[in-house]
């Protein structure tokens, strides 16, 4: 056995972890110390190369940029815990409930507002579960589209801006998080275009599916309907604009006043005080929403770390060469890498986490498509639309297993006439799989859905570079002459006389060589 052949050995033994069901932080650095611990018995490197460990970890804690992880988390903890969820579904569905398939319209829009405000997959779906599955059970819509559609406006969260992913793939390709949020407008605004298109289709091919909820059934009409939805909107809106346009991250800004960082911290005290705005900002919600975000950053870095013991041992055995000419030999050039890229995400979807496949699979990546040439801001958007079908994958989907759950408990508590099966939830996701596999296409090969916002590098054109027509002191100005300047005379009057140079001495022969 050589490096050479143990790098494939060390990636198959990364996807038989990863597959055991072991937490993927204490897996992943249990592999590469023993890796690390058989390569240097071998031979393959020093035993100071792993010196480079602490190092490694130490410049992983001291990364600014990763604090804006718990400030982002925190502010979408805090929005999800007072109530807004409730209240923009509940306006909206009162709002466009009335014609066909308004309840889907409006469960998509939320989810798209809500993606922007919360960032949280699972407290989406569980919150808008629980107010629009016994609304849309009473109304008779189809169960697989309506458990498709709650699942999937919860998806939409990882790629709407500020996502706390965009943030994690940034710092992975050493991208500025501004112009990963720029890149991830288009996407995003596609993936709800192409939702709201699927349920107008289906309202015509099936109407009797997609009901519309009686007029006389509606609680609230006119003004006071729309200040209920107005109130939950725009202060939300009014949170979001200037957290990502204080970072550079709004379409056409291109300058930033704040750090990514400085912007989540001014989100988080924006939180604060859209909760009390609500009245529902309380001791126990601020509570459960600092736990939920130690939770989430301690993954964070536990996964972080784990990975980078990893990568160590991996680059020390030239993993990064291996993965680099297995992968720039693909036929196709950057649409075949694109292409087995994808369809290798897409299934290694099926078991991780996106935090799990942005720290151990993109630092793999990422050089391999620099080298070919490919936008990494592209390219970081691209797999973060294929990441979010990880959420809806049958059986596996997390936002499945959410919904399963929550209309379970619902169920039991009385909220559905009848229980939810686990084969309308599987069967209602797949459409919406598909849909977002389409959002894929879409952005591989019109890559102008991601960098229609991104600011265009200025190209020079050295060929046609002209050098303007420098005026010689001698000729005294541009046409020459002391006509042209009339002050060029006087300074070569001012100016002391030249010295001569001293002519050099002739050079002699060189004398022969004696014998």
């Amino acid at each position: 056995m050589s490096a050479e052949t143990f790098a494939p050995i060390m990636f198959v033994g990364l996807i038989v972890v990863m597959l055991i069901g072991f937490p993927v932080a204490f897996s992943l650095g249990a592999l590469g110390l023993g890796c690390g611990i058989f390569a240097i018995h071998m031979g393959w490197f020093p035993a100071n190369f792993m010196g480079n460990l602490p190092l490694n970890l130490f410049g992983i804690l001291s990364n600014d940029l990763l604090l804006a992880i718990p400030f982002f988390t925190l502010m979408g903890a805090i929005l999800e815990k007072c109530g807004l969820a409730e209240d923009l579904l509940e306006s909206l569905s009162q709002l466009f409930g009335t014609a066909r398939g308004g309840l889907g319209y409006s469960i998509i829009v939320v989810g798209f507002i809500l993606g922007a405000i919360t960032g949280t997959v699972a407290g989406q779906v569980i919150a808008m579960s629980m107010i629009a599955l016994p609304i849309m059970m009473r109304y008779r819509y189809d169960m697989r589209y309506a458990t498709g559609v709650l699942a999937a406006s919860g998806t939409i969260t990882q790629l709407v801006p500020p996502s706390l992913v965009l943030v994690v793939m940034a710092d992975q390709l050493g991208r500025s998080v501004g112009d990963m949020y720029k890149g991830a407008w288009g996407p995003s605004i596609l993936q709800v275009l192409i939702f709201l298109v699927y349920t107008f289709v289906l309202t015509r091919l099936r109407p009797a599916a997609l009901p519309g909820i009686p007029p006389e059934d509606r609680t609230m009409t006119g003004w006071v309907l729309w200040r209920t939805a107005l109130r939950g909107i725009l202060p939300s809106a009014a949170l979001i604009f200037a957290v990502l346009g204080s970072m550079g991250g709004l379409p056409f800004m291109d300058h930033a006043i704040a750090t990514p960082t400085e912007a989540g911290a001014m989100g988080a005290v924006g939180a604060f005080l859209l909760a009390a705005l609500h009245r529902r900002l309380s001791w126990p919600l601020v509570a459960e929403a600092m736990t939920g975000t130690m939770r989430i950053t301690a993954m964070v870095v536990f996964i972080l770390i784990g990975s980078r013991v990893f990568s160590l041992v991996f680059q020390g055995v030239d993993g990064g060469l291996w993965i680099e000419h297995m992968l720039s030999g693909l036929p196709g050039g950057q649409t075949g890498f694109l292409i087995v890229v994808n369809i290798f995400v897409f299934f290694l979807a099926f078991f991780l986490d996106f935090f799990e496949i942005a720290f151990i699979i993109l630092p793999m990546l990422g050089p391999v498509a620099d080298k070919l040439g490919i936008d990494l801001v592209w390219f970081g958007v691209l797999l973060c639309v294929n990441m979010q079908t990880s959420f809806m994958h049958p059986p596996f989907g997390f936002a499945l297993f959410y919904l399963r759950g929550i209309s379970d408990t619902l169920f039991k508590n009385g909220a559905l006439p009848r229980k939810v099966e686990s084969r309308d939830i599987y069967l209602g996701s797949i459409p919406f799989v598909l849909l977002q596999l389409l959002l894929v296409i879409v952005v591989i090969f019109v890559p102008q859905t991601v960098t229609v916002f991104l600011d265009q590098p200025v190209v020079v054109d050295l060929d046609k570079v002209e050098m303007p027509d420098v005026p010689s002191f001698d000729e005294g100005g541009p046409e020459g002459g002391d006509e042209a300047d009339p002050n060029a005379a006087a300074l070569r009057e001012a100016a002391p006389p030249a010295e001569p140079v001293p002519e050099p001495p002739p050079l002699e022969p060189p004398a022969p060589a004696k014998p």
